[in-house]
């Protein structure tokens, strides 16, 4: 069952945390609670719980740990994401031009962040624009135009003169690159893994921060109060002791990694109680593979966020966050049908029993 047709979906339609309704119609693509009426035939049935496509908010299409990859690698990533039931990605920055994806109806929709922004010789090879900070507003310009709304900063790396992690940009940098891509109608994020640039990219007004590894009891209130969401990518943090054992050329870097790794599930946790949003991403297309947003889900539970919200961190909370549409009357019918409900456990994420994108089942 691959081509669009009308399809009637009965069991229980999670519209929302608590918006639990008996069925669904997908017309012409899009989603319709009233039953259609159409000559010559009756719709296709499944039954299930249904949920709104997810959403794995940091990965990277077209990006593999050398670099930029081909159009064939991107596709098998893409199509990687949609089987396991991640119809909405958030490209949190890659060097390949992916554009082509938006005309197939069988791949994901994308929402992209152009190319990262970095400081000279302070990230991975091959990733990023790497320049100087008296460059950074017009490169956060460029990406602001190239991207889908989003500009994507490297906020902090190793700095191998210090041997630890140290922020990449002065705040005064910081403050303009934000204005700039205000000012083209984007919003900025920025990789995060140490504590000390978090004040500044906050104050500068950073509309974003990832993976976050460094809150604090004093940083914490802060992102609370200007309601700054983080994506914690704990399957990322999860790799922290492995690259800890790599670096020891330089200690003190590996021994900060090793601290970060073990409060992790203490930050989130805290910062969720805090009141800052949180949403999931799992930071796939580097050195992680595709189609683990419902791990990732999962390691969120495991931090101690309820798991109605931690659903929400990719589905409907992340959809609305991200400014596209969940399971409102007149959607793109993009959803997933499960054979129990993911609020209860929330590792059923990890096996849709439908994929239904555009209007089609392609699972």
């Amino acid at each position: 069952m691959s081509d669009r047709g009308d399809l009637h979906i009965k069991g229980r339609v999670l519209a929302g945390p608590d918006d639990v309704r008996d069925e669904l119609w997908v017309v012409d693509g899009r989603v319709t609670y009233t039953r259609p009426s159409r000559p010559g035939g009756e719709s296709a049935t499944v039954e299930g719980w249904v949920l709104p496509g997810l959403v794995d908010a940091h990965c990277h299409v077209g990006l593999d740990q050398q670099g930029p990859v081909d159009e064939a690698t991107s596709e098998k990533q893409a199509l990687t994401e949609r089987e396991a039931g991640a119809l909405l990605l958030r490209d949190a920055g890659s060097p390949s031009d992916t554009r082509w994806i938006d005309d197939r109806e069988d791949l994901p929709r994308i929402i992209r962040a152009g190319r990262h922004i970095a400081r000279t010789k302070r990230y991975i090879r091959n990733y990023a624009h790497e320049i100087e900070p008296g460059d950074l507003a017009a490169y956060v310009r460029r990406e602001a135009v190239r991207g889908d709304g989003w500009v994507k900063l490297v906020g902090d790396w190793i700095d191998r003169s210090e041997g630890d992690l140290a922020p990449s940009w002065p705040r005064w940098a910081l403050e303009e690159a934000v204005a700039a891509a205000h000012e083209e109608g984007a919003r900025v994020t920025a990789h995060c893994f140490a504590e000390n640039s978090l004040r500044d990219l906050v104050e500068a007004g950073i509309d974003c921060v990832e993976h976050a590894t460094g809150l604090t009891e004093e940083t914490v209130p802060l992102f609370a109060e200007r309601g700054i969401p983080i994506v914690p990518t704990l399957i990322n943090t999860a790799t922290f002791p492995k690259l800890a054992a790599s670096g020891m050329k330089y200690p003190r870097w590996s021994r900060h990694m090793l601290r970060l790794h073990e409060r992790r599930y203490e930050t989130v946790r805290a910062a969720w109680e805090a009141g800052v949003p949180v949403f999931a991403g799992t930071d796939a297309g580097g050195s992680l593979a595709h189609g683990q947003v419902a791990a990732e889900v999962a390691e969120l539970v495991t931090a101690g966020i309820p798991a109605v919200d931690a659903v929400s961190a990719a589905s409907w909370g992340a959809r609305r966050w991200l400014g596209r549409p969940g399971l409102e009357e007149g959607a793109p019918a993009d959803l997933l049908v499960f054979a129990e409900d993911p609020r209860a456990d929330v590792r059923v994420l990890g096996d849709p029993r439908h994929v239904v994108l555009r209007g089609r089942v392609v699972r």
